[in-house]
């Protein structure tokens, strides 16, 4: 079918097909050193010592507990799949999957490179690639919603419901506020969203309040602390998890994670430039060619997802959580006004500079 490797290679679905390997390969392990990252910080916050003991195996050799990661897997497979005999067994088994699921595929349009010699760093180029990612993300809500169903239980139940409404509630204001964004750039195309900003200024200079409201919605969006009344493990046990174990609470966990590396990255690419940086040609030319470039450019995009998600670990131990009420107010009597606000302030600013 091919003649050489090198045709085999230039055939777009294998190049496809290795970008999601690399991004997979990439974001796994993010994953699971997220979660490593968040018990050490947390302990260092708390004046603890934090996971340090597992390392190589047989040997005295710690590595600083970097093989922790590999201990939690194993335990998770290891541990008994136990189905309670309560719960609706079918929804029950689908929602972990659902959960996850959506966080991996919002991957998929975001660019985390300019050039990698002649191929776009994205799996999926789209012209629609913010309308497909909201659209995505909105799916996340099903698995949680799935789980307290399905648990036919009363904490998991009030856990998917509020849920439900936490996510649609600030779903809206962090879809409003990335108009104006594309108001600047005129183009819905992600990887223009970063070009302009790397013919310019990023655009969390020109739109910070844009920013502010997409940054909180998205702690919303994956539940994290102050906003994780979905779980609230002082009065629901453990929300949608409670009634869960083994792997399948681990997939819960790698969704939770993995949301919160697809928000970070999506907020990298539509208020901090990508994988640009603000100085220099070297990093801020939209088409590369060499591979060295290519390759600190998708260096820069990991470290930027790296320190977003360093502030949502940081901020999950340093703030308490939101009452319900005050949870739907700042919502709805908040972002929403403000957001609207936004976007009609800069199409006037629009208007009067083009006019």
């Amino acid at each position: 079918m091919f003649a050489t490797i090198t045709e085999l290679f230039a055939a777009p679905w294998v190049m496809t097909l290795l970008k999601v390997v690399a991004v997979f390969a990439v974001v796994m392990p993010m994953v699971a050193y997220s979660v490593v990252a968040e018990r050490r910080i947390s302990a260092w916050i708390q004046d603890r010592v934090g996971p340090n003991r597992v390392g190589i195996p047989f040997t005295n050799i710690k590595l600083l507990g970097l093989g922790q990661p590999l201990a939690d897997g194993l335990k998770s497979f290891v541990k008994e799949d136990f189905t309670p005999a309560h719960v609706r067994k079918v929804f029950y088994w689908m929602a972990p999957a659902v959960a996850m699921v959506p966080s991996f595929v919002v991957l998929a349009v975001l660019p985390f490179g300019s050039m990698l010699g002649k191929q776009k760093m994205v799996i999926a180029d789209l012209d629609v690639g913010i309308l497909f990612t909201f659209g995505i993300v909105s799916l996340g809500v099903y698995g949680v919603v799935l789980a307290g169903y399905a648990s036919n239980s009363k904490y998991p139940f009030l856990g998917g419901i509020r849920s439900s409404a936490q996510m649609i509630s600030y779903e809206i204001a962090m879809g409003m506020a990335v108009v104006p964004v594309f108001m600047l750039v005129g183009d819905l195309n992600l990887g223009a969203v970063i070009d302009y900003q790397a013919s310019g200024a990023w655009l969390v200079f020109k739109q910070p309040l844009a920013f502010a409201i997409f940054l909180i919605a998205i702690f919303a969006e994956t539940n994290r602390l102050p906003f994780d009344l979905p779980e609230s493990e002082t009065e629901l046990v453990a929300g949608y998890n409670t009634e869960y174990s083994s792997m399948r609470f681990a997939l819960f966990f790698m969704g939770e994670y993995a949301a919160m590396i697809a928000g970070s990255a999506l907020m990298v690419v539509l208020f901090f430039g990508g994988w640009t940086l603000p100085f220099g040609d070297f990093f801020n030319t939209p088409a590369q060619s060499s591979i060295g470039k290519g390759l600190v450019h998708i260096g820069v995009f990991i470290a930027k997802i790296a320190m977003f998600l360093g502030l949502m670990i940081w901020i999950r131990w340093m703030l308490p959580r939101f009452r319900y009420d005050q949870l739907m107010n700042i919502g709805w009597k908040r972002f929403l006004p403000a957001s609207l606000a936004n976007i009609i302030l800069t199409a006037i600013v629009l208007w009067v500079l083009h006019s």
